[in-house]
């Protein structure tokens, strides 16, 4: 089946790891369909007095294996079908990494960059009330994603809490350390990328030191890979933001600087390139880490590097992948590679929940050690399945959740 829509993809995806693993018609029914499904309007008071109406969503797609989980957008793209497919998405994610978790995301359709600090405050606590009855640390428990931050996880913490008359730190994840955040959550997903970096470069038998690397965003999954990809001693030779990409520059950590202070990534020593030349660029590793449907059957056929690293949620379609593994090209799929991301928000929940925080190298250890067991998983599927990387997570993710149905029972 070939498509550019992200539902669609999501949806012949998981048709095709229903029909590997063998499931019944009865399992697609019940895999295939969203749990939980709410669409809100969400006013918001200008800061000139001028009411503006949002369209926000929030999908549960599952919750057979725990509450559910995921990220709140604000975006000016984001629809409802995009947030289907991105909560069925989280859901293989979580079982794929073995969280006690399904799947979740929303979000409101809203540029965050036309909003003032006191509007994004307003739409979010706004936002927060509208799905307030369906959210909670044992029923769906959101997270940062494009367009939020720790700003807006306070937010809706807060909220929450005074709604519910006291604190409750777990219903959210991504919040400030001092609110009950995470040591570790910023960088996590990041941290994730590189380390299924390095155990892909070890598979093609490539030196992890001294390896290229291409990113393409310089985000909160980019920047963060690139820091941890630099300590690992690769070569970060490329990055790029919504404004085209550079090359030429010393190292990340005087692009960041330079960035953070002029608001560019024009630094001294650096030469402009088109976002499509960087995903072209001959490097050992490519790592779309930016917006979906970043790889199409149009720039596929170009990409030089033996691996691509999926930092981005759906950044690849499905013709795109086609020519990849026609090509050679080891993909390494979102669902395992950005998996950092929300194995560091189970990590926070659980704190919470103790009332007990870890240190950094707890955070760090066992973050490496969830993520390398499903690494290990999925290329052993891979091998024996002889299978591609992405059809082999969709499996052992798609099982688990097949498994708990099963298990579980139908009520009544």
């Amino acid at each position: 089946m070939t498509t550019e829509s992200a539902f669609e993809t999501a949806r012949a995806q998981l048709r095709k790891a229903v029909d590997q693993l063998g499931l019944s018609e009865n399992d697609w029914q019940t895999l295939s369909t969203p749990r939980r499904i709410l669409e809100v309007a969400v006013p918001l008071r200008r800061d000139n007095d001028k009411v503006e109406m949002y369209k926000g969503f929030r999908v549960q797609y599952s919750t057979t294996r725990g509450p559910s989980k995921g990220g709140v957008r604000f975006h000016p793209q984001i629809d409802l079908e995009e947030t289907i497919a991105l909560a069925m998405l989280m859901t293989w994610k979580c079982a794929l990494t073995n969280l006690p978790f399904g799947g979740a995301k929303g979000g409101i359709a809203v540029d965050a960059q036309t909003l003032s600090e006191r509007e994004n405050e307003r739409l979010t606590r706004r936002y927060t009330s509208e799905i307030l009855p369906i959210i909670g640390p044992e029923r769906d428990i959101p997270a940062p994603d494009i367009g939020t931050d720790e700003r807006n996880m306070a937010w809706m913490m807060d909220t929450y809490s005074v709604n519910a008359g006291f604190s409750v730190p777990g219903v959210v994840t991504g919040k400030p350390i001092v609110l009950g955040g995470s040591i570790g959550r910023n960088s996590a997903t990041g941290d994730g990328v590189a380390i299924s970096t390095r155990e892909a470069l070890r598979i093609r038998g490539i030196d992890p030191v001294g390896a290229t690397v291409a990113i393409q965003g310089f985000g909160k999954v980019g920047y963060w890979a690139a820091v941890a990809l630099e300590a690992m001693g690769m070569k970060v030779v490329a990055v790029s933001d919504v404004n085209g990409a550079v090359i030429g520059f010393k190292n990340v950590a005087e692009l960041w600087s330079h960035f953070l202070e002029h608001k560019n990534l024009d630094a001294p020593g650096t030469d402009r390139i088109t976002n499509s030349e960087l995903l072209h660029l001959d490097v050992d590793v490519l790592i779309p880490a930016a917006l979906s449907d970043a790889i199409t059957g149009q720039t596929a056929s170009k990409i030089k590097a033996k691996i691509v690293v999926e930092g981005a949620n759906a950044p690849t379609t499905p013709e795109g992948d086609a020519i990849l593994n026609q090509n050679g090209v080891l993909v390494v799929p979102d669902i395992l590679a950005n998996s950092g991301g929300v194995i560091v928000s189970y990590f926070e929940w659980v704190q919470d929940k103790q009332n007990y925080p870890w240190n950094a190298e707890e955070v760090k250890t066992n973050l490496n050690s969830i993520l390398m067991k499903a690494f290990h998983e999925v290329e052993q599927m891979a091998t024996n399945r002889k299978v591609t990387w992405r059809e082999a997570a969709h499996m052992l993710g798609v099982a688990r959740v097949a498994q708990a149905h099963k298990l579980r029972g139908l009520y009544p």
